[in-house]
C-alpha cells in the first residue's frame, strides 16, 4: 500500500466492493437459471471466477507492502490467467448471448464462423506464450526482470507484444455480435437484447480500456525492470504511481462489473426468464447499496487500523441497519401493492350497474374506470385494450380500451393461434403493425379463453416485468368475470322486469275480457235459456252464436299466452325438433345440411330435463337462423352448407357451423353477435352451460353449445322437486 490513507482506501473499498457484487452476481445467475447450459455456467463461472481474484486482491492490500512482496512471484504468473482467458470468455459468452449456436443459417453465424476459429487459434498461441520458455519476467524480489526469456523483442516479452492485439480482436468481435446478433427465440428476446445492449456494449468498452491498461503497465514495467533488476526497491520507489495504477484498474473492472449487473437485473439475460422480474431489480440496486455501505466501512476501519472489535462492532451495526432497511424496503413494497389492488378489489357499481333499467347503459362504460385506473397507475402502461372472446363475446360485450376513445388494431388471429396453453405469460407484439401494442397476455377461465389483454409500452419506456404481466393477467381475469356476472345479472333482471310487465297485462287483459265481455255474454245466455223453456230455433240459434263467440274468445286468450315448450321438443327430443326446425321453419336456406349425431348423445339428449332442453333448443335454433339469414355471400353461387355435431363429452356437446361469409374482420372491434345470441349465451349460463362463437372470415361461424354431467345432475334434482 502507498501509505496516503485516501488512495489506499480507496483502493481496498473498490475491491471489497467488486468481490461483493461479484459473488452475489455469480450465484444469483446460477440460482435462478431455468436451464443451466454451458453459456449461463460459462457467466456464472466467470463473474464468480472474477470474485475470487478480487478477493485474493483486497487480502495482498491488506498485508501491505510486506506481504505484497512475499507473494508477488506466484501472484504475477497467477494473475495473468484472468487476464488472458477474460477476453476471450466474454467473446465466447456474447456469441452465445447474441444467439450463435442457436441457428446455423443465421447471419451471425456466417459472419463470425471463421473469426470464432481465428480467435481460438490466436488464444491458443497466448497460452503457448504464458507456458513455454519463460516468456514473463522473473518478478521475485532480487531477481533481474529479464531472466530467461527466450521470447522476447528487446526488453518486451513476446506475450505482451500480441496480447493487445488478442484483447482487441476478441472484444471487438464481441462488440459485433452485440451490435448484429440473431434472431431470439426468447419471448421479448429481441426487445430485452436492444434494451439491454447498451449496458454490454458499455460492459465491452471497459474492458477493452481494462486491457490497455494492463498491457501498458506491464510493457513500462518489463521496460523499468531491465534497468532496475531490484523488485523491493523499484516497487518502494514508486509506490504511489503502483496505488494508482491498480485503483485504476479496480475502478475500470466496478464499472464494468455494474454496467453487466444492470444488464443481468433489468433483463435477465443470462437466466432464460421469459420476463425481466421486478423484485430482482429491486434486488440488485438493494445489494448495490449495501456493498457499497460495507465496502467503505470495512475499508476505512482497515485503513485507520482499528482494531478487530472495532471492526466487527461497526460491521454487526451495519449489518443491523441493513436488514432493518431491507424490511423497510419489504413493507413498503407490500402497502405499494395493496393501494394497487385496491383498484381491484374496491366497489365496481355492479349493483347500480344491475338495477339500471336505463336502456343505454353499456355493458362496458360498468368498468371503463376501473380499467383506465388499473393500466395507468398499477401497469403503467401507454395504451392497453381487454378485447372478450368466446363465452364472453357472445354476450355482446365490447372491448375496453385504455385511453377512452381508443381503438387500437391487432392480428388476433395470429395472435390466438399462438396461444396454446394457460401456462403461457403472452406473446410479444410488434408495435409497428398493432398500433403500439407490445404484449398480448391471454385470459384463461375453466370454460377456455375468454379474453386478451393486449398492452402498449411502459410510460417509462422499461419493459414489462415477469410480476407485472401475472398481476395484468389476473386483473383482466378479474375485470373480465366482472363484466360477464354483471351483464348477464343485469340481462336477467331485464327479462323478470319483461316479464312481470306481460304477466300483468296478460293478467289485466284476461281479467278485462273475462268480466267485461265473456261473462256478461254467459250470463245473458244462460238467461235466455232459463226464460225460454220452450225456445223455438231462432231463439236457439241466437243462444248457439253467443256460447260460439264466447269459445273462440277464450280460444283467443290461451293462444296469447306463452308457450311453456315447443310442442316437438317433448315428442321428437332435442335432435329431432332441431331437425324438424331446418326442414319445416327453413326449408331451401342451406344447399346441404349434415348432421354428425353419436348414439349415445341422441339416447341421452331425449332424457334431458324439460328447462334445459327448452334453453339448449332455442338456442341452437337461433344459431340455425343467423346462419340461414346471413352465412350466405351476396352475389355469390358458392353452396352453403350446415353442420350439425350432437356429441356425448362429460356432457352435452352441441356444435352448429356454416362455411359463410363469417363475421367481419374484427381487429380489436369485436362485432356485436346480437341480441339472440347474446340472450341465449345468458341462458346457457344460467342452466350451467355455455356458448361460444368462434368465426373466421370468409370462412366459417361456429357456434359451440355445452353442458356438462353436473349441470345435468343438479337440473335434475330441481326438476324432481329433491332441492328445496
Amino acid at each position: 500500500m502507498s501509505g496516503h490513507l485516501l488512495l489506499d482506501g480507496a483502493a481496498l473499498a473498490v475491491s471489497l466492493f467488486n468481490t461483493f457484487l461479484l459473488t452475489w452476481l455469480g450465484f444469483t445467475v446460477l440460482i435462478n437459471a431455468e436451464r443451466r447450459s454451458w453459456g449461463m455456467i460459462l457467466a456464472a463461472g466467470g463473474l464468480l471466477a472474477g470474485a475470487l481474484f478480487f478477493a485474493g486482491h483486497s487480502l495482498l492490500l491488506v498485508q501491505g507492502a510486506s506481504g505484497l512482496l512475499a507473494g508477488l512471484a506466484a501472484w504475477w504468473r497467477a494473475g495473468w490467467l484472468p487476464v488472458i482467458a477474460a477476453p476471450y470468455a466474454w467473446y465466447l459468452l456474447m456469441l452465445w448471448y447474441g444467439g450463435y449456436w442457436d441457428d446455423p443459417a443465421s447471419e451471425l453465424r456466417c459472419r463470425q464462423r471463421h473469426w470464432l476459429w481465428i480467435s481460438a487459434a490466436y488464444a491458443l498461441l497466448v497460452c503457448v506464450l504464458y507456458i513455454l520458455a519463460n516468456p514473463l519476467p522473473a518478478l521475485s524480489p532480487r531477481a533481474g526482470g529479464l531472466q530467461g526469456n527466450a521470447l522476447a523483442a528487446g526488453d518486451i516479452p513476446a506475450l505482451l507484444l500480441v496480447y493487445p492485439p488478442f484483447i482487441l480482436l476478441c472484444l471487438g468481435l464481441a462488440l459485433d455480435a452485440l451490435l448484429r446478433p440473431a434472431s431470439s427465440h426468447r419471448i421479448l428476446g429481441e426487445m430485452a437484447r436492444r434494451r439491454a445492449r447498451p449496458w454490454l456494449v458499455g460492459a465491452s468498452l471497459t474492458l477493452v480500456l481494462v486491457g490497455l491498461v494492463v498491457s501498458g503497465l506491464f510493457s513500462w514495467l518489463s521496460r523499468v525492470l531491465a534497468q532496475h533488476p531490484d523488485i523491493p526497491d523499484l516497487i518502494l520507489s514508486f509506490p504511489t504511481m503502483f496505488s494508482l495504477f491498480d485503483l485504476l484498474l479496480a475502478a475500470l473492472l466496478m464499472g464494468s462489473t455494474l454496467l453487466l449487473g444492470q444488464a443481468i437485473a433489468s433483463y435477465e439475460i443470462f437466466s432464460g426468464k421469459t420476463l425481466p422480474r421486478h423484485g430482482f431489480l429491486r434486488q440488485w440496486q438493494q445489494m448495490v447499496g449495501i456493498a457499497a455501505a460495507f465496502s467503505v466501512t470495512a475499508a476505512g476501519c482497515i485503513t485507520i487500523q482499528a482494531s478487530w472489535i472495532v471492526t466487527l462492532l461497526v460491521l454487526l451495526v451495519l449489518a443491523a441497519l441493513s436488514f432493518a432497511w431491507l424490511g423497510w424496503q419489504s413493507f413498503s413494497e407490500r402497502q405499494r401493492q395493496a393501494r394497487q389492488m385496491r383498484v381491484l378489489l374496491a366497489s365496481q357499481g355492479v349493483f347500480q350497474h344491475i338495477l339500471d333499467p336505463s336502456p343505454e347503459v353499456q355493458p362496458d362504460g360498468l368498468q371503463d374506470a376501473s380499467f383506465a385506473m388499473f393500466c395507468s397507475e398499477i401497469l403503467g402502461a401507454r395504451r392497453a385494450s381487454l378485447v372478450p372472446l368466446g363465452s364472453l363475446a357472445a354476450l355482446g360485450i365490447s372491448p375496453l380500451h385504455f385511453p377512452a376513445g381508443a381503438s387500437p388494431r391487432a392480428p388476433l388471429s395470429e395472435i390466438l393461434a399462438g396461444l396454446d396453453s394457460p401456462e403461457m405469460a403472452g406473446l410479444p407484439l410488434s408495435p409497428e403493425r398493432c398500433s403500439g401494442l407490445v404484449w398480448a397476455a391471454p385470459l384463461w377461465n375453466e370454460r377456455g379463453l375468454e379474453g386478451l389483454l393486449l398492452l402498449g409500452e411502459k410510460s417509462d419506456g422499461g419493459v414489462y416485468s415477469l410480476e407485472e404481466i401475472e398481476l395484468a393477467r389476473a386483473g383482466g381475469e378479474r375485470l373480465a368475470d366482472i363484466l360477464a356476472s354483471a351483464e348477464m345479472a343485469r340481462r336477467l333482471v331485464s327479462l323478470q322486469r319483461k316479464r312481470l310487465v306481460e304477466n300483468g297485462i296478460l293478467d289485466r287483459r284476461a281479467r278485462h275480457t273475462l268480466h267485461d265481455e265473456i261473462l256478461p255474454r254467459l250470463h245473458t245466455a244462460i238467461l235466455q235459456m232459463a226464460a225460454l223453456p220452450g225456445m223455438d230455433l231462432p231463439a236457439s240459434q241466437e243462444v248457439s252464436s253467443q256460447l260460439v263467440e264466447v269459445h273462440r274468445q277464450l280460444s283467443d286468450l290461451l293462444r296469447t299466452l306463452p308457450r311453456s315448450a315447443p310442442p316437438d321438443l317433448a315428442r321428437l327430443g332435442l335432435v329431432g325438433a332441431l331437425q324438424r326446425v331446418i326442414s319445416d321453419e327453413l326449408p331451401g336456406s342451406f344447399d346441404r345440411v349434415l348432421w354428425e349425431v353419436g348414439s349415445e348423445a341422441q339416447l341421452r339428449a331425449k332424457s334431458l330435463p324439460a328447462l334445459v332442453a327448452e334453453v339448449v333448443f332455442y338456442a341452437a335454433r337461433e344459431a340455425m337462423r343467423n346462419a340461414a339469414h346471413h352465412a350466405r355471400p351476396a352475389g355469390s353461387s358458392e353452396p352453403l352448407e350446415l353442420r350439425v355435431v350432437v356429441d356425448w363429452r362429460s356432457g352435452l356437446l352441441l356444435r352448429i357451423e356454416d362455411n359463410g361469409v363469417g363475421l367481419p374482420p374484427p381487429g380489436l372491434n369485436v362485432p356485436s353477435t346480437g341480441q339472440g345470441l347474446a340472450l341465449h349465451s345468458t341462458m346457457m349460463a344460467v342452466i350451467n352451460g355455455s356458448l361460444s362463437l368462434e368465426s373466421m372470415p370468409r370462412e366459417y361461424t361456429r357456434v359451440t353449445l355445452s353442458l356438462p354431467d353436473e349441470a345435468l345432475e343438479l337440473w335434475k334434482i330441481e326438476e324432481t322437486g329433491c332441492l328445496r
